[in-house]
C-alpha cells in the first residue's frame, strides 16, 4: 500500500464521500480504484478481448466476421472466446450478433 498525496476541490471531496457511503461502505480507497477502473473502461483501454477460439460446425448459412466469405452449412469454422482484459483493440461489450471466423482470419489473427 502507498500513501498519495494530492489536494482535492471541496466538490470532489463530498462526492467521494456520498459515492464511498452508499457503494463501499465509506472505503475511499476503493471507491478511487473503481472509479480509475470505469475510466479505463471508457477510454477503451479495458474491456472484452478475445481470448481464444472454439470449433463450431455451423448448421446454416453464414459469413465470415473478419473477411465476410460466406460459409455453408456443414463447415467447421471458429467461435470467439472473450474473457475480461487491457488492449486497444478491447471492446465495451459482448457482440449480441453471431460472430464466427474462418480458419484462414483466426491463422491470420496476432
Amino acid at each position: 500500500m502507498k500513501r498519495l498525496n494530492f489536494t482535492l476541490d471541496n466538490s470532489t471531496v463530498e462526492l467521494l464521500s456520498k459515492l464511498a457511503d452508499k457503494f463501499y461502505e465509506g472505503n475511499k480507497s476503493q471507491t478511487v480504484r473503481a472509479a480509475l477502473e470505469s475510466l479505463a473502461t471508457h477510454q477503451n483501454h479495458d474491456g472484452w478481448v478475445i481470448s481464444g477460439y472454439t470449433p463450431i460446425k455451423t448448421d446454416h448459412e453464414v459469413n465470415c466476421h473478419t473477411c465476410g466469405t460466406s460459409k455453408h452449412e456443414g463447415e467447421i469454422l471458429f467461435k470467439p472466446v472473450f474473457e475480461r482484459g487491457s488492449s486497444p483493440k478491447a471492446i465495451r461489450e459482448i457482440p449480441s450478433e453471431e460472430w464466427v471466423e474462418c480458419s484462414v482470419c483466426v491463422e491470420s489473427q496476432p
